[in-house]
């Protein structure tokens, strides 16, 4: 049993080992990692700035909620990115009929993913934040540990976008990569990122009902205007992520079984 665990845990850091010399070697890359979010920050950065100045202190509160919104939102888009895009590169390099022709099994390079997409999603919005504090003065951590729950909701919720994702590409082929870069993008409207759920449309209520970011941020609202921790918000979302989360992994054994046994694992990206 000792032993099974050690060789799959070497099987794990082996496929991590080999995306992380990829970045290791590639100046550009790492830069890649951290432009957006540092970009997406300095935008709302300074639009809370601006609103300030017109406003006045009662722009204090819109622009942490705007700055909050904006770093965590980066939680989710990252992880869900990092996950996507380190399979992407199985493919674009042809490797990923190599990998598995190895006695790497699925659920293990699943785990090497997430766990990239981890370190990728830290690299990127460290230094946000960092330039969120020393040029707006605004500290995401003020929050306080209850940011680790949020931190945990919106990795949750990327990952099981990203293999959702996944299973796409799996099934359609080079077809569908665009959706890497386009699937979450389309549920920030229902996430509430940057306002409550309320000012949203019936309709578009229901819809961010279901969606656990939407939960995420209405707690971290809360939590910016009020100091408690809205623990029904967080339940929900947690619970949510766990019905994504399950539904995701299903469908993504269903098409890695079909990609398997039709061969596109050696096909796919050709």
């Amino acid at each position: 049993m000792i032993s099974a665990m050690r060789d799959s845990g070497e099987r794990i850091w082996g496929l991590m080992f080999r995306h992380i010399a990829l970045y290791r070697g590639s100046w550009p890359r790492l830069i890649e990692l951290a432009y957006w979010p540092i970009l997406q920050m300095c935008i709302w950065g300074f639009t809370a700035n601006f609103l300030a100045s017109r406003i006045g202190s009662t722009a204090a509160f819109a622009g942490g909620a705007l700055l909050g919104g904006v770093l965590l939102w980066e939680v989710a888009l990252r992880s869900q990115m990092g996950l996507s895009v380190s399979f992407l590169e199985e493919i674009w390099s042809r490797n990923l009929g190599h990998v598995f022709v190895s006695p790497l099994r699925p659920l293990e390079m699943v785990v090497a993913l997430v766990a990239m997409s981890m370190l990728r999603m830290l690299a990127g919005l460290v230094p946000a934040i960092v330039l969120a504090w020393v040029l707006y003065a605004f500290n995401l951590f003020a929050i306080g540990p209850v940011l680790v729950l949020f931190f945990a909701n919106l990795m949750i919720m990327g990952w099981a976008v990203a293999l959702a994702v996944i299973s796409l590409i799996l099934r359609h082929g080079a077809g569908a990569e665009a959706l890497a870069w386009s699937v979450l993008f389309g549920l920030t409207p229902f996430c509430a990122v940057f306002y409550p759920v309320s000012i949203l449309p019936h309709g578009a209520r229901e819809i961010a009902f279901i969606v656990p970011g939407s939960h995420v941020f209405e707690g971290m609202r809360t939590m910016m205007l009020e100091g408690v921790i809205d623990w029904g918000e967080l339940g929900w979302a947690f619970g949510l992520n766990l019905i994504w989360l399950a539904g995701a992994a299903f469908i993504f054994r269903q098409q890695f079984q079909v990609a398997r046994t039709r061969g596109a694992l050696i096909a796919i990206g050709e």
